[in-house]
């Protein structure tokens, strides 16, 4: 029988810049590595690409005064709420640098005990201790600290309250409140930080007299010859680059997973898929992190991932249609089961447990997982028999 299922592979490149031909690159080291290893692709293996290299490669970078002015553009004069900003100084303190840059004078409003990704400013149970645990109350950033006491990040020992109140500086405080109306009571004007609830908190903030509210996917979403930007989600999914530059989400993802997966196909001879991957969804047990800061897993991908897994619950059917049969033969019964399983129902016995969620997103957070946010330097991922069930040869 064989003995192996799924296998994924972290690819080495070279080091990615603005303008290189990243189709070409990451199909030379894709074949290198099949060369190297031996490897045999199939009809549904998968190539996948870390985003970063794809918005490297786009040159898709903006500074801090970039956001700066586009922000003051779009809210113009006088006070700004900004609500929800998840606690990363990867991921936001620039963001916020440039927010600031582009105000009068600004009011942020931090959810607790965590954002929205689940860093914690406080432990629930610290919190429980204290007899809060309904989590209704507003707090200025004084009062908050004097309760709990320390703040600190517990992977980082990163003060996010005084990170960003430095960022802030003379133009703006600090308000904790997980109660997104509690901001109109400083300004009608807000920005919307979170990054999988904008749009229901726009909508309501709206419906509750503020006048002007943005999300973080309108600030550098139009064209530009003068900076990068993102039609669809403006400076979400943006990292820090270098000082006072951040990189934001790549552009025109699906031609560019279309165009890789032609040319692995001209090349190898077999159509393989492809996609586009940010951070997984996935959240640390430990931490409570969850870790999709970016808005999707994958921003683009070919037809073959679309869908959601079409699997039976393997130790399901061995408890009870197989519960009386062993060795081979139950081997054998097993591989048949599979083999003739048709379109599943979810709501059939033999389906329940299997995991409800899209291709894509699963792939993408395995991707993820190989390939690290740390010195790896495989931002190219092969994963071969994904498709693969107990009943392939």
């Amino acid at each position: 029988m064989r003995t192996y299922g799924t296998c994924a592979y972290g690819v080495r490149a070279p080091i990615i810049r603005p303008k290189d031909n990243l189709v070409k690159i990451v199909a030379d080291s894709v074949c290198n590595l099949v060369k190297e290893k031996n490897i045999k692709l199939k009809k549904g293996d998968i190539l996948a690409v870390t985003e970063a290299v794809v918005a490297k490669s786009q040159g898709n970078f903006a500074s801090i005064k970039d956001i700066s002015k586009d922000v003051r553009k779009k809210v113009g004069k006088g006070r700004v709420g900004l609500i929800f900003p998840i606690l990363s100084r990867n991921r936001f303190a620039s963001i916020l640098e440039g927010i600031v840059g582009g105000v009068d004078e600004i009011i942020v409003q931090l959810s607790y005990p965590f954002d929205e990704v689940g860093n914690p400013l406080v432990s629930i149970d610290k919190l429980y201790e204290l007899n809060i645990h309904k989590f209704d109350k507003t707090f200025s950033s004084q009062e908050f600290c004097d309760l709990v006491g320390n703040v600190e990040h517990p992977f980082t020992s990163v003060d996010y309250i005084k990170v960003y109140q430095e960022i802030c500086g003379k133009k703006g405080k600090i308000i904790l409140s997980n109660d997104p109306l509690e901001i109109l009571k400083y300004t009608d004007v807000v920005i919307c930080a979170d990054i999988h609830s904008r749009s229901r908190n726009k909508k309501l903030l709206l419906s509750n007299g503020a006048k002007t509210v943005i999300t973080l996917d309108e600030i550098l979403n139009k064209k530009s010859l003068l900076h990068g930007y993102h039609e669809k989600y403006g400076v979400l999914g943006s990292n820090r680059s270098k000082e006072g530059t951040v990189k934001l989400f790549p552009r025109d993802c699906q031609k560019f997973v279309d165009d890789l997966q032609a040319e692995m196909q001209r090349r190898m001879g077999v159509k393989i898929e492809c996609l586009v991957y940010g951070d997984g969804a996935f959240k640390d047990p430990i931490g409570g992190i969850w870790e999709l800061a970016d808005p999707v897993v994958s921003p683009a991908y070919t037809s073959g991932l679309n869908g959601t897994p079409n699997e039976i619950k393997f130790k399901f059917v061995a408890d009870n249609e197989l519960a009386s049969v062993k060795g081979q033969e139950a081997l054998e019964k097993m591989k048949s089961i599979i083999s003739n399983k048709g379109k599943l129902d979810k709501d059939e016995e033999k389906a329940l447990g299997t995991t409800p969620r899209k291709i894509s997103d699963l792939v993408g957070s395995l991707c993820d997982l190989v390939s690290g946010s740390g010195d790896k330097g495989t931002p190219i991922v092969l994963i071969t028999g994904y498709f693969d069930n107990f009943a392939t040869e």
